[in-house]
């Protein structure tokens, strides 16, 4: 019995949390790992796109709750987030027509464009900042719980008890159904094929008669939906806050590149390292060490490795260490 509640307390607190957070952190590293294999520079300003992006999923789903339009038991906001991802869009492509285009035309250098994005990613977030301020704001609605603690323990008769928010299991449904329509669309449509070729060998994807700019907007398009899907997931599962998004960044990176940087694969694997990893590390394991250990061998300590406040150095050191070792990612990156 002590053994089942120590898988519960485990399962609570860090598998269900760490899988939605891995899922949350894979989706933007998508996102970040298509900008830089298509594209070929880093973008600083992802954080700040999921932020804005999240920002007008929120402002839609206040005016539909103001309507008194709502999705029932699921959150409004999934009845707002198509109307957050297409004005995303627009943000998005509209930015790379008035900046980043005429330093493509240039045929600048990568550093270039990750400084001119470190510009977009300070006015972005300024932007959000301005529009809906600097506090806390919560959107969600509907249904808090897929199985709540009380109905688990009265179900099961153990002490613990196992809650799943909703806005866990629609995180984890909707990153499984968006990573397999985005590698549906690169493996299998022509403008998927088009902007792989684009990405393994630019000049011969030019002298196959690919459309350069063509690639260079669906690129953005797909990017707008995933930040904005991340963010809004992200949103829902915590709470939306302009800076948490900027502070995000990292463990996006983090994840990218210990996956792999420019391979979607490497992507989703790193989420999930750098998100378990962020969650173990900064659980306090004396519950679960409680009940598997002997009472004399009990610990008296909370048995936190690092407390909350710096789980974003978890994945700063892990980057290092990926950095230094493996430079290239579990996948071999630079190839869509």
């Amino acid at each position: 019995m002590d053994f089942l509640n120590a898988l519960v307390a485990l399962t609570n607190f860090v598998l269900v949390p760490g899988i939605a957070y891995g899922s949350q952190l894979a989706l933007g590293a998508l996102g970040v790992t298509l900008i830089y294999g298509i594209l070929r520079f880093s973008n600083f300003a992802h954080g700040d796109t999921m932020a804005f992006g999240t920002m007008m999923t929120i402002l839609f789903t206040w005016w539909f709750q103001s309507m008194g339009i709502t999705a029932g038991p699921l959150p409004t906001a999934l009845l707002a987030l198509p109307f957050g991802i297409a004005v995303t869009m627009g943000l998005v492509v509209g930015t790379d027509r008035a900046v980043f285009r005429f330093y493509r035309q240039q045929k600048a250098k990568p550093v270039v464009f990750v400084m001119v994005s470190l510009g977009v990613m300070f006015i972005m977030n300024g932007l959000v900042r301005f529009i809906i301020g600097p506090g806390d704001q919560q959107f969600a609605d509907g249904e808090r719980f897929i199985v709540s603690a009380r109905t688990f323990k009265s179900l099961t008769g153990l002490d613990e008890g196992l809650a799943i928010k909703t806005s866990q299991g629609i995180t984890v449904v909707t990153a499984v159904i968006v990573v397999a329509a985005l590698f549906w669309f690169l493996n299998k449509t022509r403008t998927g094929k088009s902007m792989r070729a684009y990405s393994d060998n630019e000049d011969l994807a030019l002298l196959s008669g690919i459309n350069p700019e063509r690639v260079v907007t669906y690129t953005w398009l797909i990017v707008a939906a995933l930040a904005t899907i991340a963010g809004t997931l992200y949103g829902l599962d915590k709470s939306f806050k302009p800076f948490t998004y900027f502070q995000l960044l990292l463990p996006i990176f983090a994840a990218a590149i210990v996956g792999g940087l420019g391979n979607p694969l490497g992507a989703i694997a790193g989420g999930f390292v750098i998100a378990m990893s962020e969650v173990m590390v900064t659980y306090a394991w004396k519950k679960v060490a409680e009940y598997v250990l002997p009472d004399s061998l009990a610990p008296s300590g909370l048995v936190q490795l690092m407390s909350t406040d710096y789980k974003f150095a978890v994945s700063f050191a892990i980057l290092i260490v990926v950095l230094l070792f493996k430079p290239t990612g579990i996948f071999k990156g630079k190839a869509v």
